[in-house]
């Protein structure tokens, strides 16, 4: 009896010590924030020095310098005045971005058990199989598959922008691989999902003999898939071949897996290929469309809460992360307001010297943690967990008028039904055949016709405002009261492909700055239409910031010419050495240069790193930054149609090589690569030629500024003289574009030589 009664309340005991345990587990944080506190202190302490230093230099300009230069020298006046207003203009603006900035850690263990988990639909997009090899691709695919996640509970659409038959073909033989990828990854716990990592790798070691024979025989199977791609891309069509497609074609819509026989009897995520209509008569807004054409699609297909948004070369590094994303967007202190939660891009190609700052290290290290610690980072085009009902709105209503409802998502009853719906339609043979009676519905969906007379894009969606979709879809869903949040685990959750030379790192910026400068002179102007939204002035200010960054084309192209044709005219500029106003010059530039160093190493960089973005934005701001203003303002005045160029990912080994020897490659676009060789050939000429005339006639105190200006440019600019006058490999400056640039050069001291007169 005493036995049994022992047994009873020890029973008891356990039961009573579970629910209490699960009662503090639904009590304890998902996720928790912490305040940098001596780093906001820093800032603010230095934004408050370098203001007065700010203010003093205009004092000196407006006050003092205006009341004493020649009229004849007003031009030159204006110009370098207006280059220090932009300048400290643009300071101002990005300065907000680190006021409080935050870091965040994440408790997946806390999460509620599987069945209780919100579905997720992936999202990878593909544009053209030339620029974006297919097995790339198709690796990215494979990695989101064999996500920790409950099977029936994700789905992976690819769209296919390029209407390919080679993409197509190899999203099917994918299917066929991930029946043995899938399993494998799951069984052994694998963390590298993406194949062509994992194999390369040697991380994640297991000396069982039954995971070895496994690996070999997985090992095996990938090579056979790699090579069936390879022979189809060398084709460029295969037997499998089944649509034809080209730049006037339908929308093909197909559930990879559902007319073949899974003979393993696995079971796998939903998978979607989804290629949009095409019509040149019709505008298809680039990725913004064909992101919006997956989310009507799979809107009558899965329908799930949140989407995973990835591009084609971003592919899964830990399968953690959609339920260390759950652990923000489940968490009740935010989850209402929290749009989407936003992770680093990280490359697993970035050498150790990032010579064209490919990382974009002061984005996902500095600004992105600043900005969470406001209301939250900015949509950066891929590795971002999407709440549904954030880009649809709030205010959607089971009571809501058909014919309203209409007016903004278009005329499916079907998906109609699913704005209401809160059902995530499971993935099993079910949804298969549901998709499949419904398929000619999803085809009007993905039509071109079909957003007509409707809000997508507009208020609905991904928005079409801007060929940088991202930061505007972001921007507005910021200033309709949504929140963000940024986690970077200390495992990439995602690892992508970065540029590797200078033409495509040019290409990328100048479509950005297009983007940025379309929003900066449009009525949604961030520190207008921002504060009237009510958005806080901080966010309003590091929105502006981005937007306002190609701005910096201006100060740099004036800087880099006007004090050298007045030191070679022997017209002063700055305050002689000898003068207390120099000291605030002085004080200026030693403060920004100190501070950005002192960010850079503080986030884990080096004097290396910090002096590599230096020349980066440099070259950006002479060649990305202004052809991407120009791009802007002549589409604003319509003498150019919106476009898009999606960034290479097809390697060149040669270019490979040098980047990670740290060399740099000037096989780029003459349009991109004469401008920065005419400015550095105007420095030589100016800081040679001015040296020796001030020294000669005894004027160095009076132009000291303008001769440590020249040497200046030259120093940070170094690798392009190398590439002018020492290399001569193939990715030197080709001579042409130096003789060129001499003439631009020798043209543009003949015209300073004319306006001195």
């Amino acid at each position: 009896m005493e036995s049994a009664l022992d047994h009873l309340l020890h029973f008891q005991y356990l039961q009573q010590s579970q629910r209490k345990l699960k009662t503090k587990m639904e009590t304890l944080p998902l996720q928790e924030c912490r305040v940098h506190k001596n780093s906001a202190i820093i800032h603010r302490t230095h934004t408050l020095l370098h203001s007065i230093f700010v203010l003093s230099m205009f004092y000196y300009r407006l006050i003092i310098n205006l009341n004493t230069i020649p009229l004849s020298f007003f031009p030159y006046w204006l110009l370098i005045f207006t280059s220090e207003l932009i300048l400290s203009f643009l300071w101002l603006l990005n300065s907000a971005d680190i006021w409080a900035p935050v870091s965040r850690s994440v408790f997946p263990e806390r999460l509620p058990p599987e069945d209780e988990l919100p579905a997720i639909d992936v999202f990878v997009s593909t544009a053209d199989p030339k620029t974006e090899p297919p097995l790339g691709v198709m690796n990215t695919i494979l990695s989101v598959l064999a996500l920790n996640y409950p099977i029936e509970k994700l789905s992976v659409y690819l769209s296919d922008d390029g209407g390919s038959n080679l993409t197509f073909y190899a999203i099917n033989e994918t299917w066929k691989f991930a029946e043995f990828w899938v399993p494998f990854c799951r069984k052994f716990e694998i963390k590298r999902t993406c194949p062509e990592a994992y194999f390369q790798g040697v991380d994640e070691i297991n000396s069982s003999k039954e995971f070895l024979q496994e690996r070999e025989n997985i090992q095996k199977e990938y090579l056979d898939f790699k090579e069936r791609l390879k022979k189809a891309q060398e084709n460029e069509e295969t037997e499998d071949t089944i649509f034809h497609f080209g730049p006037n074609r339908d929308t093909v819509i197909e559930i990879i897996g559902q007319r073949g026989k899974n003979s393993r009897k696995v079971k796998l995520p939903l998978l979607v290929y989804v290629s949009r209509e095409k019509n040149p008569a019709h505008p298809h807004h680039f990725k913004a469309g064909a992101l919006n054409v997956l989310l009507r699609v799979s809107g009558i297909i899965s329908n799930s809460p949140y989407i995973l948004i990835l591009d084609c070369d971003m592919h899964s590094n830990d399968p953690s992360s959609a339920r260390q994303a759950m652990c923000f967007h489940l968490d009740p202190k935010i989850s209402p307001s929290l749009a989407f939660v936003q992770f680093p891009q990280r490359f697993h190609n970035v050498s150790k010297n990032d010579i064209y700052d490919s990382a974009l290290r002061a984005i996902f290290v500095v600004k992105w943690p600043g900005m969470d610690g406001l209301i939250g980072p900015i949509l950066s085009g891929t590795c971002f967990y999407m709440k549904r009902k954030a880009l649809y709105g709030a205010g959607i209503h089971k009571d809501m008028d058909i014919s309203e409802l209409k007016k903004c998502f278009g005329s499916s009853n079907e998906f109609l039904n699913t704005l209401t719906s809160t059902n995530h339609k499971q993935n099993g043979s079910g949804i298969k055949e549901f998709a499949d009676n419904k398929i000619q519905e999803a085809k009007i969906l993905a039509s071109c016709t079909y957003e007509m007379d409707s809000q997508w894009g507009n208020q609905i969606g991904f928005l079409y405002h801007s060929v940088t979709e991202d930061y505007f879809t972001s921007f507005i869903l910021h200033c309709k009261g949504w929140r963000s949040v940024f986690y970077n685990p200390t495992r990439p959750a995602f690892l992508g492909s970065a540029t590797t030379n200078l033409n495509d790192t040019l290409v990328q910026g100048t479509r950005w700055s297009s983007g940025l400068t379309e929003v900066l002179f449009s009525r949604f102007c961030p520190l207008i239409y921002g504060l009237i939204s009510r958005m806080p002035l901080l966010e309003c200010m590091c929105y502006a910031y981005l937007a306002s960054q190609p701005l910096y084309c201006l100060p740099a192209w004036f800087l880099a010419i006007i004090p050298q044709l007045c030191l070679l005219n022997g017209i002063p500029i700055y305050p002689k050495v000898s003068s207390p106003w120099f000291m605030v010059y002085l004080l200026l530039f030693l403060s920004t240069l100190g501070k950005y160093l002192w960010d850079v190493v503080h986030t884990g960089g080096t004097m290396r790193t910090w002096w590599n973005e230096w020349r980066v934005w440099m070259i950006k701001s002479i060649t990305a930054y202004f052809y991407g203003s120009l791009d802007a303002i002549l589409k604003l005045f319509g003498f150019r149609k919106a476009s898009f160029l999606p960034t290479n990912k097809v390697v060149d080994n040669e270019q490979l090589k040098r980047y990670q020897m740290g060399i740099y490659d000037f096989q780029a676009s003459k349009m991109l690569i004469v401008p920065l060789v005419t400015l550095v050939t105007l420095n030589m000429v100016s800081f040679v030629l001015g040296s020796a005339k001030v020294i000669f006639e005894g004027r160095l105190s009076d132009l000291f500024g303008q001769v440590f200006i020249s040497f200046f440019i030259l120093v940070v600019n170094y690798p392009i003289i190398e590439g002018m006058i020492f290399r001569k490999d193939k990715g030197s400056v080709p001579l042409s574009v130096t003789l060129l640039s001499i003439f631009f050069c020798i043209l543009l001291l003949f015209l300073g030589s004319i306006f001195v007169m």
